[in-house]
């Protein structure tokens, strides 16, 4: 498993933002569609039927912000004798589906406590080459079978996710594709 960008990608699939909560909550992404398991049961959007998928809300990697975010923490755990961020929860961000019919808007837990914003751009062009067909999940899940366990860094991460945004073709069963 490993997070690249918005996603993270296991050798089956590809998640917005964390994997399957305890009770399977979360957001996946196939070569048909969107795919929500929340609470109100299993949601789907296909492709096809999206005019945009856009992630909203997404926490942004700031080292200022976030060293000043962890000196009040410890600084908080001194004087109440607590675990810091003991009280929070993961960041949220908001998956943002337009279709004809209106706008669905799922709230994804992050993978992680703030993205770049080269990897949220290339990302957000990721799911529009979804959508638009022109590309497909199932690249992301190849790349982590020949990948296990690799935790790329921040500069990988957007050469990966530069790479799968240029892709001129994901192969049969993509719209547009000639196999």
């Amino acid at each position: 498993m490993a997070m690249v960008g918005l996603f993270w990608i296991t050798e089956d699939a590809v998640y917005v933002g964390s994997p399957p909560n305890a009770a399977g909550h979360c957001v996946r992404l196939t070569s048909e569609g969107v795919r929500a398991h929340g609470p109100d049961g299993l949601r789907s959007w296909p492709w096809p039927s999206l005019r945009s998928a856009v992630v909203r809300a997404v926490p942004v990697r700031n080292t200022a912000k976030r060293a000043g975010r962890f000196l009040a923490a410890v600084l908080e755990a001194v004087m109440t004798m607590e675990t810091p961020y003991a009280h929070e929860g993961p960041p949220q961000m908001l998956l943002s589906l337009a279709t004809e019919d209106g706008t669905e808007e799922l709230w994804v837990p992050a993978a992680t406590s703030g993205y770049t914003s080269r990897e949220i751009a290339l990302s957000q062009r990721l799911l529009a080459r979804y959508r638009e067909g022109a590309c497909a999940p199932r690249t992301l899940t190849a790349w982590s079978r020949k990948h296990l366990g690799a935790a790329p860094a921040p500069p990988e991460r957007e050469a990966l996710l530069r790479e799968w945004v240029n892709a001129s073709g994901a192969g049969p069963g993509v719209r547009g594709a000639v196999s």
